[in-house]
């Protein structure tokens, strides 16, 4: 895209423009959708601001989960059990609270 220019040469580009760029460490990126998420691992991540604007631009390996499959037999159990509802009740209250135990207890306890 710009020939010629080497990245030292672009750094002090963007800065006199007042863009700001900074890598990001980390291991992972989870991004939650209305019924699943993608998850990237040992992503590439840069920071850009620009006008106190911060964007993100993230590289990498990705995967997609359901967050309905997210939801364990045992887990299903246990919030049944501890607010003595159905499985059926216990189940929607785990997917409203994205697979979270204690708020699903504390949804479906709150409800009595």
């Amino acid at each position: 895209m710009f020939g010629g220019i080497n990245p030292s040469q672009m750094k002090s580009m963007m800065r006199q423009m007042g863009i700001k760029q900074e890598d990001v460490p980390a291991r992972r990126v989870i991004i939650e959708k209305e019924n699943s998420r993608i998850i990237i691992e040992n992503p590439e991540i840069q920071k850009i601001t620009v006008k106190g604007q911060d964007s993100y631009q993230i590289a990498g390996e990705s995967r997609e989960e359901s967050l309905e499959e997210q939801i364990k037999e045992e887990d299903l159990t246990l919030v049944a059990e501890k607010t003595g509802k159905s499985p059926e009740e216990a189940k929607k209250a785990l997917e409203e609270a994205k697979g979270d135990i204690a708020e699903a207890i504390l949804k479906l306890s709150d409800s009595s």
